[in-house]
């Protein structure tokens, strides 16, 4: 009986290592998942930093450089029908909104050098191809629109000496020039020959000529542009990734009155710094609009592919007339109605404003000053990005603006005597794309589907598996210490002493006869 006792104990020994084993093992597993659960999203999104970063010859870098999407541009031109009416009788002008006019575009970034800061320098390179499939209407439509060469001559001759003003009308009267001209949409567009931007290329001092030879809203980006930007890579701080260093060798603009509103430091547009929270304002920089534009939060969205996003959109206020848009009028009162940027300083002194598309978010007045364009719908005419939050990649974007023309009144110059002080709409465009291809969606997916996924299967699983180890580790202490109780048991019987033995009769019967 000793012996089975001394056995059970040895049993019971052993017993208590394996449950101290399960217990360890147990505790490991639950702090394990904890630290899963905890970190898990913290070490996902330095790998995904690290994966962003334009590094040459990466997956990122070649998708930055040559985007697999096809953006487009479809164009809104407003025809003037009355143009004789306005000019004789005071008339309101008449629009008449043709269009879309559809260019597919492509992208590339060509001449790229890597910096050792932490940055990339190049050039855009954009393609533009008319696609009537998708147009209502043809690009060698004739359109009557105002004639902004002339219109903006007159304009800042406005303030000139008289003398100054009666020369240029006689130039006009021999050029037969005209507040309206009739040209093509492409024209309109790419450019055509103005006979004063001509003259001016003759006459004008060399350090005073424009940059081109010839008109269009839209020349000179059909190609290779000249301009030098740097961007961020990531490299050294992703809170400026896809942030643009300097265009043109410079960081701040020389046209505003204060460095915050001179600034550069945007987005191009595409790219964002990662990991965005809806409370967070985006910035982009375009060079034709000649400022940062704000975007902020608008709703979450979720593209075809199932990709769930943030929309991003300006601020109602981001054109107005008030005080902190002051510093976008260096000249003083008055500045631009709201709703309009004067982009002047930009253009060459020409008086371009811009505006959302029907003038949208702009003073009602500028859109009631003609007839034919409707009231403005926020979804067709509101600009917006999407941005997948935790890459920072837009998804879906709609660049809408309204390019108008500020006309001054200028009685000397005869041929405009009777145009009028107006605000007058040429045309709008959007550009953007609809949704990235599948293989980007399906990456995007993964990159922000599988990490929650992942992080609450094994955090679970280990925490499940910890408590469960824990539960059979109790359960074996509870029979462990019935065992215990029962060696103790035995162990008091085997060390009890017999009772003393007590003589029979016929042993004392025979005791007492020795005797």
């Amino acid at each position: 009986m000793a012996s089975r006792s001394v056995t059970r104990m040895i049993e019971y020994i052993k017993s208590n290592r394996r449950i101290r084993f399960v217990l360890a093992s147990a505790v490991i597993l639950l702090l394990l998942g904890i630290v899963i659960a905890i970190f898990l999203g913290t070490w996902i999104r330095l790998f995904i930093d690290h994966e962003l970063v334009l590094r040459p010859g990466s997956m990122t870098f070649e998708w930055w450089a040559r985007p697999p999407v096809r953006p487009f541009v479809k164009v809104y031109v407003y025809n003037v029908t009355n143009a004789d009416e306005f000019l004789n009788n005071g008339s309101k002008p008449i629009l008449d909104e043709l269009g879309p006019y559809v260019y597919s575009e492509e992208w590339e970034k060509i001449n790229i050098t890597d910096n050792e800061n932490g940055t990339l320098s190049f050039h855009y390179k954009r393609t533009y191809t008319f696609q009537p499939e998708m147009s209502n209407g043809m690009d060698d439509d004739a359109v009557v629109v105002p004639n902004i060469p002339m219109l903006s001559a007159t304009s800042q001759s406005k303030h000139a000496a008289r003398f100054l003003r009666l020369a240029m009308a006689s130039i006009m009267d021999i050029l037969k020039i005209k507040p309206f001209v009739e040209v093509s949409v492409g024209q309109l567009l790419w450019g055509y020959e103005d006979p004063l931007l001509k003259l001016a290329k003759d006459v004008v001092p060399k350090e005073q000529k424009l940059p081109y030879e010839e008109f269009g809203l839209f020349y000179g980006k059909n190609g290779t542009s000249p301009d030098v930007v740097t961007m961020f890579t990531g490299a050294t701080d992703m809170t400026r990734y896809g942030i643009v260093d300097r265009y043109n060798m410079r960081d701040r603009l020389p046209h505003w009155t204060t460095d915050q509103c001179n600034s550069v430091a945007g987005s191009d547009g595409s790219i964002f710094p990662p990991h965005i929270t809806a409370n967070d304002t985006l910035r982009v920089y375009d060079k034709d609009l000649c400022r940062l534009l704000p975007l902020r939060y608008l709703e979450t969205v979720e593209s075809s592919a199932g990709v769930e996003g943030y929309r991003f959109t300006p601020p109602e206020d981001v054109f107005a007339n008030d005080e902190h848009n002051k510093c976008f009028c260096p000249a003083g009162p008055p500045c631009a109605p709201d709703g309009l940027f004067n982009v002047s300083l930009c253009q060459y002194d020409s008086p371009i404003m811009l505006s959302f598309p029907h003038f949208y978010l702009a003073d009602p007045s500028l859109r009631e000053a003609v007839e034919g364009i409707s009231p403005p719908v926020p979804e067709k005419h509101r600009l917006y990005i999407d941005v997948q939050p935790e890459m920072g990649i837009a998804m879906r974007a709609r660049a809408r603006i309204q390019i108008n023309l500020a006309v001054s009144q200028v009685l000397d110059i005869k041929q405009v005597a009777n145009f009028p002080d107006i605000v007058f709409p040429i045309l709008w465009f959007e550009e953007g794309i609809d949704e990235l291809p599948e293989r980007v969606s399906s990456l995007l997916r993964l990159a922000t589907r599988v990490p929650g996924v992942a992080r609450a299967a094994l955090a679970g699983g280990l925490c499940a598996l910890g408590a469960a180890l824990v539960l059979l580790a109790v359960t074996c202490l509870i029979r462990s210490s019935h065992r215990q109780s029962t060696l103790r048991l035995e162990a008091h019987v085997v060390a009890k002493p017999p009772p003393p033995k007590t003589p029979s009769k016929e042993s004392a019967y025979e005791l007492n006869s020795r005797r």
